[in-house]
């Protein structure tokens, strides 16, 4: 009898440890949940916040208005008092509507070229002449082609251009370089320098063709620019566009050109 009595007592109170560890699990999520429901105030986007904007005029200019919204909602970083970021500027646009987010915000430090890099993204300045870089033209926010011509394989006569670089940024129009043209320019009259952002992999061939052949900026439309196939040109394709084959043939077999295929 003592025996089941002892099982009995044994197991009443596994029960009842079962059922107060029931009790605080609820009462853990119910507070929990409660928790998450809580309404906490946020900073929210009153208008579009253009990049570069100072965090210093947040709440001067009328670019953020406080709201409150469930805690579970609030965003990574987000902002709490607009004085934790006046000495800081916006990185990326923030839109109408978005919580405002500390992480979206750099250091003045970082204003201006710099907050245009990210990622692969480099500052690259590249010297030249008033007509390779459209001086007076190019302006910071254009875009640009590089168009260059070379000897194919170096050493020889064999001269092919192309498109090499397409869609690339100006970050600064073109501006006096005496220092970068006494050390690099050879005396050629390139007195003046550009600001680009190429990535890691554009600057490689921007350096070589600056270095080995001839070169020139293209300027690109600013809205609906298209690109025509990708395409190499030299003598024979220059001499036989828009000929016919028979004209092409005449004239190759007369050697009056001294053209040969």
């Amino acid at each position: 009898m003592t025996y089941r009595l002892r099982n009995l007592g044994l197991a009443i109170a596994l029960a009842a440890v079962a059922v107060l560890l029931v009790f605080y699990y609820v009462s853990q999520e119910r507070g929990r949940l409660q928790e998450n429901q809580e309404l906490v105030p946020v900073w929210v986007a009153a208008k579009d916040i253009p990049a570069g904007t100072s965090g210093a005029d947040l709440e001067a200019n009328g670019y953020v208005v406080q709201s409150e919204i469930e805690r579970s909602q609030v965003a990574p970083g987000a902002l709490l008092e607009p004085a934790d970021v006046s000495e800081k500027i916006v990185s990326d646009e923030i839109f109408k509507g978005e919580q405002v987010s500390q992480l979206r915000f750099r250091s003045e430090a970082e204003k201006g070229i710099r907050s245009q890099l990210t990622g692969n993204l480099r500052a690259v300045q590249l010297p030249g002449t008033q007509h390779q870089l459209l001086s007076g033209v190019l302006q910071a926010g254009d875009r640009v082609d590089v168009v260059g011509t070379w000897n194919v394989p170096e050493g020889a006569t064999h001269h092919v251009s192309r498109v090499m670089l397409r869609d690339i940024l100006v970050l600064e129009g073109a501006k006096s370089a005496d220092v970068a043209s006494k050390i690099s320019e050879g005396g050629q009259g390139q007195n003046l320098a550009i600001k680009l952002a190429l990535t890691d992999a554009q600057e490689q061939k921007l350096l070589w063709i600056a270095s080995n052949g001839v070169w020139t900026l293209v300027l690109r439309p600013p809205t609906d620019a298209a690109d025509s196939p990708e395409s190499a040109e030299n003598y024979w394709t220059l001499f036989e566009d828009g000929l016919k084959g028979q004209q092409i043939e005449e004239i190759v077999q007369s050697g009056l050109s001294g053209v040969t295929e």
